[in-house]
């Protein structure tokens, strides 16, 4: 297939990878599919670090589409990797969960009360209903499904064949110091985390020793399933292989050419894989690109199999605003599934989309939120005005769209920290929300609140689970009377002037123009002027306005946006705790 011409979007990352991509195939593999790749471990929750591991490939893949070529993005799920430990945070497992360590993760049970068939099955599930809703196309690959199957037999029988050649490779690192790590960095996955908690001098889990020497492959037992296996002898021939269990004592001699309970060591499974795929383009993690780490040695290791390193960048951490690095060792750490509750899938793309890999960054589950989806709203106006910039641009179509169409968007985008304030000040009373709503524009009042979801319904999801319950607004059942009889007469004067004012200013646009500016009028200054015709004053004269405002409704001297706030309350019950 010839070469389709590069999009126009040729500014930002997304497209200088997919040229080298579509030359890198076709360079190995011409006219066939490009094979781009992601590794998932389904051993806890899979978070929004994770999720990285996808995107970078799926940008890549779909800017691939959109230019009209085939190409297939890989997830391979090491749901065969051994259950490491027993993760913390996570509903119905306790310790006692500890009696699975060293099972595959497809043969431990699921935690209690999941309708999914084992571990890894009930973890897979929830991010693959987020990269439904993300857009991701992507085919799944069970490891477990493979390594029984025996699809990948003659590869185990090709490695241990060439283990000594593996073994020499290996032997270049286990004389060095572990890779390095910066205070608080932990390894990007369960793979190789795994692997960094093993054995190996190089600080990563490289093969097992028989009387033979270096082995690279683990039986799982045949009586407990635990990969706590020690082969104690193989026979090249015949291919016969005994292993003895450390956990339960059990031994059996097995022919390896008809036996499939076991699997590479991870070392050698990645680059194994990444030449029975094919794979051309796969990102890797920090601690994956470290010295002696996994992606450098399977750069050399995928050659005995006969194949060629994937290109791909490496790519930094994804932080959670006010969280560090997050980790899957650990629980409660925000997935996928967590952030599409209160955020639009879009915006999530964008987050991905608009930073190069190497390019850390952080998901916003705090105030941090409302000011990205401002940055976002401001962007999309851009895009419609056309006054965007090319790089942003792009960014913006890769979130909207993938090759295969838009996905789908609230109709009447108002502005997120708006909806938030209308959620939190109606506290779930959805007719209130859209008598609010609606007078946010009086030409064009909103009808139902359905022309504003899902945008609503995230933000409104936010406010209920994200805000901490002293930060909610409450609205006053009374006047502030102490407060009120408190007042000097130039506090009075502003309050007369707003209330004189919200009749005729009643709109979102009307109010903010009133409020802003009452303390213009009263220092002698036209309501419409701007911050550079007024003196410095003017903004404290503003602040200290808005705080009396907020004490009066609200009894704090902070709160939602004061024009929302004042459309929320309603004129009436506003006229009765000013003091009219």
């Amino acid at each position: 297939m010839p070469i389709v011409a590069q999009s126009t979007e040729t500014t930002d990352w997304v497209s200088r990878f997919a040229d080298e991509v579509i030359e890198e195939s076709e360079r190995r593999a011409p006219g066939k599919p490009v094979v781009v790749a992601s590794g998932l471990s389904p051993s806890g929750p899979i978070h929004l670090g994770n999720l990285r591991e996808v995107m970078t490939p799926h940008l890549v893949a779909d800017e691939i589409r959109r230019r009209g070529r085939e190409v297939r993005h890989l997830i391979s799920w090491d749901d065969y990797d051994r259950y490491r430990k027993v993760p913390a945070g996570i509903a119905g497992v306790d310790e006692s969960w500890a009696e699975h360590i060293g099972k595959p993760l497809t043969s431990v049970p699921a935690p209690d009360g999941s309708s999914h068939a084992n571990w890894a099955e009930h973890f897979k599930a929830a991010m693959i209903e987020s990269l439904a809703e993300l857009g991701v196309e992507f085919d799944g690959i069970s490891q477990t499904a493979q390594y029984n199957s025996g699809v990948y037999r003659e590869q185990i029988l090709h490695a241990i064949k060439h283990r000594g050649d593996i073994d020499a490779i290996l032997g270049q690192y286990r004389t060095k110091k572990a890779p390095g790590k910066k205070q608080g960095q932990k390894p990007v996955d369960e793979a190789e985390l795994e692997a960094a908690e093993g054995s190996g001098a190089a600080g990563e889990d490289d093969g097992s020793s028989t009387a033979a020497g270096y082995f690279p492959y683990k039986p799982y037992c045949g009586n407990c399933e635990k990969d706590l296996t020690t082969v104690t002898s193989y026979d090249d021939d015949s291919t016969e292989l005994t292993y003895a269990c450390t956990a339960c004592g059990f031994s059996e001699t097995v022919r390896l050419s008809e036996f499939n309970r076991g699997k590479l060591v991870w070392k050698v499974d990645w680059p194994m894989r990444w030449a029975y795929e094919g794979v051309v383009f796969e990102p890797s993690g920090v601690d994956h690109s470290s010295p002696g780490s996994s992606f450098q040695v399977g750069g050399q290791i995928v050659g005995i199999f006969g194949g060629k390193q994937p290109i791909g960048p490496m790519y930094a951490f994804v932080g959670i605003s006010g969280m560090a690095k997050m980790s899957s060792s650990r629980g409660g750490v925000p997935t996928p599934a967590d952030a599409l509750k209160i955020m639009e899938p879009q915006l999530l793309r964008w987050l991905y989309a608009r930073r190069r890999p190497n390019q850390s960054f952080k998901v916003a589950f705090d105030q941090e939120i409302q000011r990205l989806y401002d940055e976002w709203d401001r962007l999309d106006a851009k895009v419609a005005d056309g006054s965007v910039l090319p790089a942003d641009a792009a960014a913006h179509a890769r979130a909207v769209r993938t090759a295969a169409g838009e996905l789908p968007r609230t109709v009447r985008p108002l502005p997120y920290r708006t909806l938030a304030s209308v959620a939190d000040i109606t506290a779930g009373h959805a007719d209130q929300a859209l008598r609010i709503l609606s007078e946010l524009d009086p030409e064009q009042p909103l009808t139902s609140l359905d022309e504003a979801r899902p945008r609503y319904d995230k933000a409104e999801a936010w406010i209920n689970t994200h805000v901490p319950a002293d930060q909610r607004t409450i609205v006053r059942d009374e006047p502030d009377a102490e407060l009120l009889k408190s007042l000097d007469e130039a506090s009075l004067q502003s309050l007369r002037l707003l209330l004189d004012g919200l009749a005729e200013h009643w709109s979102l646009d009307g109010l903010t123009h009133l409020v802003y500016g009452v303390p213009k009028v009263q220092a002698g200054f036209p309501a419409d002027a701007t911050p550079k015709e007024l003196p410095p004053e003017i903004k404290t004269a503003q602040r200290s306005f808005f705080a009396l405002l907020y004490h009066l409704l609200v009894g704090r001297d902070t709160g939602p946006r004061l024009p929302t706030l004042l459309l929320a309350v309603g004129q009436d019950r506003v006229r009765a705790l000013l003091g009219e």
